[in-house]
């Protein structure tokens, strides 16, 4: 009677005991006591913005060790409650070890899933840069609709949003945007988004009410802080032009005398921001956004080289999407990385991509050969 039950137990240990070593539970154990040492030291306040970046760090670690200790105690909850179940063979039992037993298999996958965000920069916030494909305001529109997806969809997940750079199009959506997500694993999650989204609908701008397919790019850039990474960034490589906001951005716009772009001119790389009410906070922030770039440049050009393949800029159009939604002639959304598919485009829409976010993280785990 509980031979299903307690196979099902031991497979969830076995899953625990590969997740002890694919987290290094032991090795940040002893990190924490590393840290604990620090802070006890005097002068540990000194240096405040160091002082909380260590803190910050023991509490990335904590999180994990007591993840781990907790799948235990939920383990050996269940040895127990199996043991008495088998003296007592009894349904009253067996029905709690099932609840038990599900319980766990919860925690193991949430474990599992938190594992795939142990990227170097998977904790960071990020930035989100948005554009249309071609295909004008169609295009353009269908941009904007994805920016509100994405905006919703950290919403959510409790995470702050801030717009940095709006272009509105010119006669609905938008020519280009960049927001801002500041939250713990912001980046491990969005950078699942990478990649051209294609839309196909009824067109609410074509009077004969044609179906239109149209594209657009999501880019996801960890936010680096300036001791992360020697990216050397010289004011001779920079220009930096000011200008007063505007565009049909609504809320999402200050309209300010002070908005910065800046180009870097060894890259041609250019990012602007219009978010802020100073043109030195402005500036603050569109130096972060061109570092997290220079990075993800950086990082590309290092696997390129060390795998000796050129890396090929794929085009915004047919054969290099991501994902699919359908409005007509039926709905679904389908991602054609994972094959996870909705009927509810809806939703999808207002921001429920969770599903679809796991599923690729943990496809991508599999790829790599990661502990199963």
């Amino acid at each position: 009677m509980f031979r299903e039950e307690i196979a099902r137990m031991q497979d969830l240990e076995e899953r625990i005991v590969k997740l002890r070593g694919s987290l290094d539970v032991d090795t940040k154990r002893e990190s924490i006591q590393e840290i604990e040492s620090k802070i006890a030291a005097p002068g540990f306040w000194d240096a405040v913005e160091t002082s909380q970046n260590i803190l910050r760090e023991r509490t990335a670690l904590e999180k994990i060790v007591q993840m781990w200790d907790g799948l235990n105690r939920q383990l050996d909850d269940v040895k127990v409650m199996i043991e008495l179940g088998v003296e007592a063979q009894d349904e009253e039992t067996l029905a709690e070890v099932a609840v038990m037993n599900a319980r766990l298999q919860e925690s193991v996958e949430a474990a599992e899933f938190q594992r795939m965000l142990s990227g170097t920069h998977d904790r960071n916030s990020c930035f989100i840069s948005i554009n249309p494909g071609a295909g004008g305001t169609e295009s353009q529109d269908w941009a904007e609709m994805l920016l509100r997806m994405y905006l919703r969809y950290c919403e959510k997940k409790g995470w702050k949003t801030s717009i940095t750079d709006y272009q509105a199009g010119d006669e609905a959506g938008i020519k280009s945007a960049t927001f801002s997500v500041t939250g713990e694993y912001a980046y491990g999650h969005l950078k699942a988004e990478v990649g051209i989204h294609r839309l196909v609908r009824i067109s609410p701008f074509d009077s004969n009410a044609r179906r239109h397919t149209s594209f657009a790019s999501v880019y996801a850039f960890p936010e680096i802080e300036e001791e992360d990474i020697d990216i050397k960034i010289a004011e001779s490589d920079l220009r930096v032009d000011t200008y007063r906001s505007g565009g049909a951005g609504g809320q999402h716009v200050n309209t300010t005398d002070s908005a910065v772009r800046i180009t870097h001119l060894p890259t041609n790389i250019v990012v602007a921001c219009q978010s802020e009410r100073s043109q030195h906070l402005n500036k603050a922030t569109a130096m972060k956004v061109l570092r997290a770039k220079l990075y993800e440049r950086e990082l590309e050009e290092r696997t390129a080289k060390a795998s000796e393949i050129a890396e090929e800029k794929k085009e915004i159009g047919w054969g290099s999407q991501i994902r699919s939604y359908v409005l007509h002639p039926y709905k679904m959304v389908k991602d054609l990385r994972t094959g996870v598919e909705t009927g509810n485009p809806d939703a999808v829409l207002d921001g429920a991509l969770e599903d679809f976010v796991v599923a690729f993280l943990m496809g991508v785990r599999r790829q790599v050969g990661d502990v199963d």
